[in-house]
């Protein structure tokens, strides 16, 4: 199980892995890595996805550099922080905490 601690304790820009998919994921919603580190630094992990492969990984709840919510999908090991994706959560999918799918 992945921990918010050990994620913010590799949180810096040198260790957050950033696929080719995810970069251009990033670009369409006009996110940037600043988002990411600041999402993770104020995050709480919402979600775990203990099955993905190749590495578990969660869903975490945290605010950009815009104080605006923002979903972060990662998974890590020793070194990397990789994410997987990033997005302003949709207030119609999400309940007003955006911790919770509406219909769950």
């Amino acid at each position: 199980m992945i921990t918010i601690e050990q994620l913010k304790a590799l949180n810096q820009l040198g260790n957050i892995a950033i696929t080719e998919h995810a970069r251009i994921r990033l670009y369409e919603r006009n996110i940037n890595v600043d988002d990411i580190i600041n999402g993770i630094d104020t995050g709480e992990i919402i979600k775990q996805y203990e099955d993905d492969k190749p590495l578990p990984s969660c869903l975490i709840l945290g605010f950009s550099v815009n104080s605006q919510y923002i979903h972060i999908v990662v998974s890590f090991d020793t070194d990397f922080i990789y994410l997987i994706t990033a997005y302003f959560p949709d207030p119609d999918i999400w309940e007003n905490d955006f911790k919770t799918r509406k219909g769950s």
